[in-house]
């Protein structure tokens, strides 16, 4: 199964870590992922079905498109980005300058480190995991082959360091830029989901 992810574009809060905080895409983050979609259906490339956050940064753009190519759109709690907790709409410049050595932590080692009161990695990878399993299970019901998935730069960057079979210390090195589409293909093992990198062709 081909499943395309894209990053929502620019939002109202970029500067900050927004994580669950529910803000909207700015005029130029909604053109952004228009600009990189068009570009995949002027190729006749399409989708059999729209997956996406819950957040609207997400949501919305995902409900026009749906709307638009006359595809099904489901929700997917579980694809929502890491929650930040004390750092949620807080800039990391703002929180260099009060916790720097928490930080520098939470950037070189991601599995071993969190936000004052937010997700630890475990549990976000706990749960992006059981969203796609819940993808998955989705497509193999219903024999879809290809799903964009509309979500945020942490599951993806969670995703990319999983097919790459890197040290997940390397998260925040993946690459996740704002309205890009990245392609992986997912796979159901015996007992887990995989994901493997392909590469994408207009």
């Amino acid at each position: 199964m081909q499943i395309d992810l894209l990053r929502h574009g620019e939002t109202t809060q970029s500067h900050t870590l927004r994580g669950h905080l529910d803000d909207e895409l700015t005029e130029q983050g909604w053109l952004q992922m228009q600009t990189i979609v068009q570009g995949y259906l002027d190729a006749q490339q399409y989708w059999d079905v729209i997956i996406s956050s819950p957040l609207q940064r997400c949501r919305l753009f995902a409900e026009n498109l749906a709307n638009q190519l006359q595809r099904p759109l489901l929700i997917n709690e579980n694809i929502k980005e890491m929650y930040f907790g004390d750092w949620e709409g807080v800039s990391t410049q703002r929180i260099y300058e009060t916790t720097p050595e928490l930080l520098a932590n939470f950037w070189q080692f991601p599995t071993q480190y969190q936000a004052p009161n937010g997700e630890s990695f475990a549990r976000f990878q706990q749960r992006v995991t059981l969203g796609c399993e819940q993808i998955h299970q989705q497509m193999h019901e219903n024999s879809w082959k290809t799903a964009l998935i509309v979500t945020h730069g942490g599951v993806i960057k969670l995703l990319t360091c999983l097919a790459r079979q890197h040290d997940l210390n390397e998260l925040l090195k993946m690459p996740a830029e704002l309205g890009k589409l990245y392609r992986l293909k997912l796979l159901k093992g015996e007992s887990e989901i995989g994901f493997m990198e392909k590469s994408l062709i207009l």
